[in-house]
């Protein structure tokens, strides 16, 4: 018991600073992006764009009208007839939903 009473001091400092070193959180600063256009994107943009709402609401009007009829040519698939222009009408609504997207989208 004698030998370690000298002791204590000294196992109780080093337990101390180890404490106190797994606290700190000293995380490396991730390195700048090697893209020239992505530093300069670091603060939002506000854009200045203009959307024609009229275009946009004839878009999504022609957008809710095709994508109604997708459920009666499902129908005729499933009966074993695909309708000639169930394809088209699917790219077209996908085109649609892009372009909707993009303008929509600052």
């Amino acid at each position: 018991m004698r030998c370690v009473l000298p002791l204590l001091p000294a196992i109780l400092g080093v337990s101390l600073i180890m404490a106190s070193a797994q606290t700190g959180h000293n995380y490396p600063t991730p390195p700048e992006p090697m893209d020239p256009q992505s530093r300069q994107t670091q603060q939002p943009q506000i854009s200045t764009r203009r959307v024609d709402a009229a275009q946009v609401q004839k878009e999504a009007d022609d957008l809710a009208h095709m994508a109604q009829t997708i459920p009666a040519d499902v129908a005729s698939v499933r009966k074993g007839m695909l309708p000639k222009d169930v394809i088209e009408k699917l790219k077209q609504i996908e085109k649609l939903s892009k372009h909707l997207r993009t303008e929509l989208n600052p």
